[in-house]
């Protein structure tokens, strides 16, 4: 995907050099203005959102906004406004600007809006994403022995969990499943949740029954115990006698709609991605929802 490019507007050279630098490591394109005529100058580079600091020698920011607006005025543009500034705040949006951030502003509510910016200014601009850039990355996940037990893949997932717990990072990962891997480091399977309810269930549920117990159904009393003990007995299967046959792969260029469509055909949950035969990451029917709630959010 293209980057989406920013054009830091302010006179304060170590703000504005420091915030470029952390944006550019966040993955946007960055241009820099140490004035309202500079930045006029600027506009000719394209810039898909511009960050405009209100307080500025010469032409101050509202001045520089009106400018820019007369010249570009599909261009967002983000304020940044002096701590408690609630008027120029205001000014600033009545005249034009997409948000204000008073400053000092956190760097990660600042990108957050820049997205924001582009996507509410040129949500056809956006090149349709990829599997790559929607996938969780094996990274994010547990990986264990294929031939381990349950219970160390148990055990190693709560090891995981706790580490993510600590450093916040839970939600971000999705993580429940567990990657199995064969003694080559190829990938044997994924042992998910799903799998784990699959195998605690006694085996005369999936045994073809007699045309005459079609309506057989099973009361309250002749499940009562039964899951705990099955479940309890799951500690020393190995885990891969647990994984549930072929795995599902996908290329990381893949088109979304693909990956949408294999899930659907196939009843499966996650798909492996790959790139150049090797196995990167993860998509799930959870981040192509994702994808379509962002879709229809920037409308």
């Amino acid at each position: 995907m293209n980057m989406i490019k920013v054009l830091m507007v302010d006179d304060e050279e170590r703000f504005r050099e420091t915030t470029a630098k952390i944006l550019s490591r966040k993955g946007f394109e960055t241009l820099l203005a140490g004035s309202g005529e500079e930045a006029l100058d600027k506009l000719s580079f394209s810039p898909d959102v511009i960050i405009l600091d209100v307080r500025m020698g010469g032409m101050d920011g509202h001045e520089t906004l009106q400018k820019i607006k007369e010249q570009k005025p599909d261009i967002p543009i983000i304020m940044l406004t002096g701590h408690g500034d609630l008027s120029g705040a205001k000014k600033a949006y009545s005249s034009g600007a997409f948000d204000y951030l008073a400053k000092p502003c956190d760097i990660d509510l600042l990108a957050a809006k820049i997205n924001d910016a582009f996507h509410h200014a040129a949500p056809k601009k956006l090149p349709e994403k990829m599997v790559g850039s929607v996938m969780i990355p094996l990274d994010d996940y547990t990986e264990i022995d294929a031939d381990s037990t349950v219970l160390e893949a148990i055990a190693a997932l709560q090891k995981s969990i706790r580490g993510l717990v600590a450093t916040n990072r839970l939600m971000e990962s999705g993580h429940r499943s567990v990657i199995a891997r064969n003694a080559d480091g190829s990938t044997a399977g994924i042992l998910s949740p799903r799998d784990l309810l699959h195998a605690v269930l006694p085996e005369y549920l999936s045994a073809p029954k007699p045309s005459t117990a079609d309506s057989l159904q099973y009361s309250a009393m002749f499940w009562d115990g039964q899951f705990t003990t099955l479940a309890a007995k799951l500690a020393d299967r190995s885990v891969r006698s647990l994984l549930s046959g072929e795995f599902l792969t996908i290329e990381s260029s893949a088109n979304l709609m693909e990956a949408a469509n294999a899930l659907i055909t196939t009843g499966k949950r996650r798909i492996i991605v790959q790139e150049n035969g090797k196995d990167v990451g993860i998509v799930r029917e959870q981040e192509l929802f994702y994808e379509i709630a962002r879709i229809i959010s920037s409308r």
